[in-house]
């Protein structure tokens, strides 16, 4: 069978998905070894043998990017896989805030708490080819994975990636980016982000908001002048948590995503 019958079959065997033509090609250009910019190019080559193993995880809903082993965000590209949350493209919404904030300027040190894969350190790091940063998180298998994605992007001596919480590594840094749990423990899920991604960076509480508690009052501590600490939140939860930053003394400004919902506070 040609990729491109081959590709058909797939995306109709995935339409639970918003992105079943997307995902199926992803999963070819993954099974042949290509980018999927080459096989677009040419859908006539042969089905490799391997690609019907991959629908058939994706049809049990297994992320993409978990399958693959790799996730494209902003200008880099990244590993993943079990342990870490899968990077999205809303979680760019703290870059361009970032970007916004610094203007012609630049961070010359960045912390990002709870680093997961490392894709907000690491993001920023490649907009700002001078500054360094830390990444920290509690997880083991997020940690090991953050270093590999900082030694394959040639960043390992300017990111630091530690054990820890969100107290930070101590001192003052310029930016400060933050991705926490948020969802609601009886938030209902997606059958691939419940089933598949590590609940530990997924769930905070009985309002999603536990950790936003944690996080609001350690932040100052860690904030140099002139800095900004960009948290990410979930669509409904800018209110909530403008008030948790503004009773630590911050200025708060709302960031939209590309749909137009809340996605990140910047505080001041």
């Amino acid at each position: 069978m040609t990729a491109r019958h081959a590709l058909a079959e797939a995306a109709a065997r995935l339409a639970f998905s918003a992105t079943a033509r997307l995902d199926a090609e992803l999963l070819m250009a993954h099974a042949l070894g290509i980018e999927r910019s080459v096989l677009l190019l040419d859908v006539h080559r042969e089905t490799p043998p391997a690609f019907a193993a991959l629908v058939e995880r994706r049809v049990a809903h297994e992320p993409v990017a978990y399958i693959t082993g790799n996730r494209g965000f902003w200008t880099i590209d990244l590993a993943v896989g079990p342990g870490v949350l899968v990077p999205r493209a809303d979680s760019e919404t703290l870059i361009e805030a970032a970007i916004a904030h610094f203007g012609v300027g630049a961070p010359a040190t960045i912390l990002d708490l709870g680093t997961g894969s490392g894709a907000l350190l690491l993001a920023a790091l490649d907009q700002w080819p001078e500054a360094t940063g830390v990444g920290v998180d509690m997880a083991g298998a997020a940690i090991e994975i953050a270093r590999g994605n900082a030694e394959r992007l040639g960043m390992k001596n300017r990111a630091r990636i530690v054990r820890g919480g969100w107290g930070g590594v101590g001192g003052l840094h310029d930016l400060i980016l933050c991705n926490p749990p948020y969802i609601a423990l009886d938030e209902s899920l997606p059958e691939e982000v419940a089933r598949y991604e590590p609940p530990c960076a997924l769930f905070a509480g009985v309002d999603g908001l536990d950790d936003y508690r944690a996080i609001a009052p350690l932040l100052r501590a860690q904030l140099a002048p002139g800095g900004a600490a960009i948290l990410e939140i979930g669509s409904t939860q800018a209110e909530a948590v403008t008030a948790l930053l503004g009773t630590q003394g911050f200025a708060v400004t709302p960031r939209r995503d590309l749909g137009g919902r809340p996605r990140a506070l910047v505080a001041t």
